[in-house]
């Protein structure tokens, strides 16, 4: 076949001297050895064969020096026996220059600056350059220069954060007549010099009374607009009297602590926590611990409020109150241990609701928040909520511990049950369901309940979770019945496995009547015969019959051997 016309044809220089030219490889023309495609260039201008050598590989390429030629007109030309193919560039040198890549990468810096330096190959050439700068976020920025010296140029990169990580490189172009960027520069990570922390410690406290006084155990992290801004952060926590202005007391701790617990007696105590590295100390935050009075408002007073969770966390709200300035919410993530991994939040004075969400938060578990308000540093308890994630059936059910039985009624107890947080949600109320065991129970004023084996169940309920006593009525009398009590939750309640069994005596009325219509009339019965045949012997005694007298009986008396 014809080769292709040279595609994507042009030409560069990086000096102004030498001359690269390069353009697309065509199609396979399936003609090999002698008569493969032949390339010549040649320019116009210099009427001369351009001296060089082409090579191919994905791109053909051809460089040459052009001497103090400054406007070229280049023409590519690929033949074989099939054909002849041209392509051609016109063009000024000043026009069509490719810097060479910046090498020799360094820097100053300060806490918030970095001065990049690069060297250039190009002299006499004008550079426009652009520095790209990787933020630790993972964003980019690009920052234009035309600071060009003999032998090095320089950009100053400002408003950055301290002892911060940079990665920066650069690449150049032609500042007079832009053709293409040059190769990018290797990288540079350079991290800023550290300055003094900047903002404050979150700090919040929990504070158990005891004998003589109080230990008062204090937590700190850091705030979503504080900066370490350096390397070997550690915390001084400081203490002393607001009153009598008692000579302070401090402790250290390394980064690898976040609280500590200090014992103090019923003063008022004003307590500093700060951060500090190699260059400062942050600015200090500040708790005021009040006096312990028998006149403070004790946290029992507060009833518990039970709110509601979701998929996504645990909704809280709280009233307003003009007088704080924020408001915290303290929690734990693992209310059944200790420590338990207490956890706080701070809102603004405008805020009123918040969705309070962790990872340690489990359906199942009761977890209980504080909300406080505070004013001058100073925090007081102002309500109490409690609630799960999401609430789960009872895992166990009421055990009956006692059982009073009439002919027509049960009643059951079960007052050890507990309703407190070791439950896996809020104890509604009680499902009492009954039956008699040989049928399906009919008993009014209950609802009907259908197990899975189409059996059907009476079904009582109490809603009332601290009444653990019910008497089911209406039974029948010397009958066999099952029984079983199941707590339920918002979550619902478990199936029913195991009942417990009754059997009620016979009616005791039944007894009486039966006493009155059958026995007592036997009786009497009885009696009369007996007084009517005394009667009867004493009144009308028996005559006897001399037929049947022994003594009138000749029978055996015999005279002289005659019968008589």
């Amino acid at each position: 076949e014809p080769p292709d016309t040279p595609n994507d044809f042009s030409c560069q220089t990086q000096d102004m001297r030498i001359v690269t030219c390069t353009w697309s490889r065509g199609g396979d023309t399936y003609l090999y050895e002698r008569y493969s495609p032949k390339y010549t260039v040649s320019e116009e201008f210099s009427q001369k064969m351009v001296p060089c050598t082409v090579s191919c590989s994905e791109q053909c390429s051809c460089s040459w020096d052009t001497g103090q030629q400054r406007m070229c007109n280049v023409t590519v030309t690929v033949e074989n026996p099939l054909g002849k193919k041209t392509a051609t560039d016109v063009f000024d040198i000043t026009h069509r220059i490719y810097p060479t890549a910046p090498f020799q990468l360094w820097e100053e810096c300060t806490d918030t600056e970095i001065t990049l330096y690069w060297k250039h190959g190009n002299k006499g050439i004008e550079l426009f350059c652009q520095t790209e700068v990787l933020l630790p976020d993972g964003k980019v920025e690009l920052h234009n220069s035309s600071d060009m010296h003999l032998h090095y140029a320089s950009i100053t990169l400002r408003g950055l954060q301290p002892y911060t990580e940079y990665t920066a490189r650069v690449h150049c172009g032609a500042a007079k007549h832009f053709w293409r960027w040059s190769e990018w520069s290797e990288s540079l990570t350079v991290r800023t010099k550290e300055a003094t922390p900047s903002g404050k410690l979150d700090i919040w406290r929990e504070i158990t009374p005891v004998l003589g006084g109080r230990n008062v155990t204090l937590f700190w992290k850091q705030a979503p607009n504080f900066r370490a801004n350096g390397r070997n952060i550690s915390y001084e926590v400081t203490w002393e009297k607001v009153e009598d202005g008692s000579k302070p007391e401090s402790i250290f701790f390394s980064s690898v602590y976040n609280s500590t617990r200090i014992s103090i007696d019923n003063h008022s105590y004003r307590i500093s926590i700060m951060a500090k590295n190699n260059a400062n100390y942050s600015l200090p935050s500040i708790l005021i611990i009040p006096t312990a009075t028998g006149n403070s408002r004790s946290t029992t007073e507060l009833k518990e409020e039970q709110v509601n969770g979701t998929d996504d966390g645990i909704f809280i709200s709280w009233e307003l109150r003009r007088i704080y300035d924020s408001y915290i919410i303290d929690w734990c993530n693992f209310p059944m241990v200790q420590p338990c991994d207490l956890q706080w939040k701070r809102f603004g004075p405008n805020t009123s609701s918040a969705l309070i969400n962790s990872a340690g938060f489990v359906p199942g578990v009761r977890y209980n928040f504080r909300i406080y308000g505070s004013v001058a540093d100073r925090a007081s308890l102002l309500e109490k909520k409690t609630g799960y994630l999401r609430e789960l059936p009872p895992l166990l059910d009421p055990v009956v511990e006692k059982v009073e039985l009439t002919f027509n009624a049960v009643t059951l107890y079960w007052d050890s049950y507990p309703t407190n947080e070791s439950q896996p949600g809020f104890v509604r109320g009680y499902h009492v369901y009954v039956s008699p065991v040989q049928e399906d129970c009919r008993l009014k004023g209950s609802k009907k309940h259908v197990l899975s084996d189409d059996s059907v169940l009476c079904k009582y309920t109490i809603e009332n979770p601290e009444e653990k006593r019910y008497t089911v009525k209406d039974l029948m009398s010397n009958t066999k019945y099952k029984l079983v009590v199941k707590a339920y939750t918002g979550g619902g309640e478990t199936p029913i496995v195991n009942f417990i069994y009754i059997d009620t005596p016979l009616n005791s009325n039944v007894l009486y009547v039966l006493v009155l219509l059958v026995i007592v009339p036997s009786l009497v019965a009885v009696i009369c015969c007996w007084k009517m045949k005394c009667v009867k012997e004493s009144c009308c005694p028996v005559i006897p019959n001399p037929n049947k007298s022994k003594v009138l009986s000749f029978k055996e008396f015999k005279v002289r051997s005659l019968k008589i």
